[in-house]
Order: structure tokens, then C-alpha cells, then sequence
């Protein structure tokens, strides 16, 4: 058993390496790296959130130089339409046929740029492509690739000609993340990054991950140990969301975390103890994902928004009560 362990463990070291390298070109970004190499390894979507200029995109792009299937990004827009993400059907005069042109969503990482944007006719093609790994167009259902990520970016500061996530979509991201503003210090080493960008060649990226590593290594995530203590506390913290009577949080939460958040918090703790080397997840990869892996299933009440407190705000008072053992 040791020696598949070590095996196992064996297939992670080339996502380690693409982490690296996807590190090396952020500053003050290891968290948005984690988590992507944790959505990577757990088979899911990611949500960043930011205002602009924090380097999402770049982040999404550096993943992209590692891996070895076909990347494609999506520039959301109003007047953007279905057919433009899923693909349409060609007219063949010299055949007297139509065929179909598969859309950007064929590839394997895909980056929609500013979600937001997108219409919802939009966002609901996205929806199923998202949750069944699969097209429908003209009548006819067609499979997607394996893997298939999708990585969304949304501007947390403008919000007109918008269309809000609703929150079945919200639901389809493995994770959500919210970046903030660079201190002073990061300020400097990233003009320093770019600085010295301009003057080097830049660093080429390790051995591109094909399908097979990437399967391999999820293959070792899935033979990370969850103790049964651990998948308690998972529950105990979603359950808190649904139990608030008599607690400090009553009154707060107007919809609470399904169960699909109990599967996304335990498929990521798997994913970050592997990618931290570890064959078991102790609490803290739990606590450091909960607010990530729940905040977004979690809808405020009026009352919660009133007080300024919101999802990830609530999330974090859970944790404050809910211990691991």
C-alpha cells in the first residue's frame, strides 16, 4: 500500500511543477494558485472575482502554457449570442449540406472574460456545458473534451450593462474566489516582475500536462483519505447554514449551501492535501476552502445585507463555532 502511495503521491509532481511556474509569473497570488490547481485536480470550474488589473487573466493564461489540451478565451459582451460559445451549423453549398462549426467551448480550458456580460441566453448554454460536459445544438447533443475547466472572470466594481450570475450558475463553479488590491510591498515586486519581463526572456514552462498526467493525478486525488471525523465536520459546517434557529446567524441567510456544496468542499480538501504532498485532508484544508467552496451557494437574507455582512462574511462566523472535532 505504501508503494501505490508513493506512486500515487509520484503523478502529482508535474501539476506541482506547473504551479511553480504559473506562481512564478504572480505576485501575491498563491491562494488564486492554489485554487486553480485545485479545481484542475477535482474535475471543476473556477469564478474569479476582482476588480481589474489584478492579473486574472494572465493567471488563467500561464495555466494555459503548462497544459497540453487546446485553450480558448471568450470576450463576454452584450449582443453576444449562444451560437458564438456553443458553434452553428455551416451551409456546404458544393455538398448541399450543413455541417457543424464547433465554438470556443470545444476546447479544454476555456476563459470567459468578464461572465457578467454575457446575456443569459448565454449564460444558460454556458450552464449546461458546465454541468453535463455537454452541447446541444440543432437537435443534436455532443459530448465535450476530457478535461474540460472552465475559468469565468467578473468585475466586482461596475456593474452597468451587467447581468448578475443567477444562482443555478453560481452553483456550477467548484470555487469561488474574491481578490482584493495588492499591498505597498507586492505593488514594487510587481513592478520589479514586469520590469524584468521586459528585459529577459521570459521562463519557459515545465513538460506540458497531456490528458493522461492530468488523469493520473486525479486518479491519486481520489485515493486521498477523508476520516470520517472530517466528512462530519464537513456536514456539521453546511448544515449550520440550513440550522440557524436559536443562534446568532437566525435571520441571516435567506437560502442556505445544498448539498452539492458537502461534495465541492470534500472534492477540494482531497485536491489541496494532495497538492500539498500529503495521502490524507486534515481541518485546515477544510477552513482554508470553506469560504471559496461555499459562499457563493449561500444567499443572504435582507437583513444579513443590511448589516453589511455578506456570503463569504456569514461563512466565516460559521466557521467561528463550527470546530473540527
Amino acid at each position: 500500500m505504501a508503494k501505490d502511495n508513493a506512486t500515487d503521491m509520484a503523478a502529482l509532481a508535474p501539476v506541482r511543477a506547473l504551479a511553480a511556474h504559473v506562481e512564478r509569473g504572480l505576485i501575491g497570488h498563491e491562494v488564486l494558485v492554489e485554487r486553480l490547481m485545485t479545481a484542475l485536480l477535482a474535475g471543476g470550474h473556477v469564478l474569479i472575482e476582482g476588480p481589474p488589473g489584478l492579473a486574472k487573466t494572465r493567471a488563467v493564461k500561464r495555466l494555459a502554457e503548462g497544459l497540453a489540451g487546446s485553450f480558448a478565451r471568450i470576450q463576454c459582451t452584450p449582443d453576444l449570442m449562444p451560437s458564438d460559445i456553443i458553434g452553428t451549423q455551416i451551409f456546404r453549398p458544393d455538398g448541399g449540406r450543413f455541417d457543424f462549426q464547433p465554438g470556443p467551448v470545444f476546447h479544454e480550458l476555456v476563459l470567459v472574460d468578464e461572465i457578467n456580460r454575457a446575456p443569459p441566453k448565454v449564460q444558460s448554454a454556458l450552464l449546461e456545458a458546465m454541468a453535463e460536459g455537454q452541447v446541444t445544438a440543432g437537435g443534436v447533443t455532443r459530448p465535450l473534451g476530457d478535461p474540460f475547466m472552465v475559468v469565468a472572470t467578473q468585475n466586482s466594481i461596475e456593474h452597468e450593462g451587467t447581468f448578475p450570475l443567477p444562482e443555478a450558475q453560481l452553483d456550477r463553479f467548484l470555487l469561488h474566489l474574491d481578490l482584493g488590491l495588492p499591498g505597498a510591498e507586492q505593488e514594487r515586486a510587481i513592478l520589479d516582475l514586469v520590469e524584468g519581463e521586459a528585459r529577459a526572456a521570459p521562463v519557459p514552462p515545465p513538460a506540458r500536462l497531456d490528458r493522461q498526467a492530468i488523469h493520473a493525478a486525479r486518479q491519486a486525488v481520489a485515493g486521498v483519505h477523508l476520516a470520517p471525523a472530517l466528512k462530519d465536520f464537513i456536514v456539521r459546517l453546511v448544515m449550520a447554514t440550513r440550522e440557524t434557529a436559536g443562534t446568532a446567524e437566525e435571520g441571516l441567510v435567506e437560502h442556505a449551501v445544498s448539498p452539492r456544496g458537502s461534495l465541492a468542499l470534500a472534492a477540494c480538501a482531497r485536491a489541496r492535501a494532495a497538492l500539498l504532498g500529503r495521502d490524507h485532508a486534515l481541518p485546515e484544508d477544510v477552513e482554508a476552502l470553506a469560504p471559496d467552496a461555499l459562499s457563493h451557494r449561500l444567499v443572504p437574507s435582507w437583513r444579513a445585507t443590511s448589516e453589511g455582512l455578506s456570503a463569504r462574511d456569514l461563512v466565516g462566523r460559521f466557521l467561528g463555532h463550527v470546530r473540527p472535532w
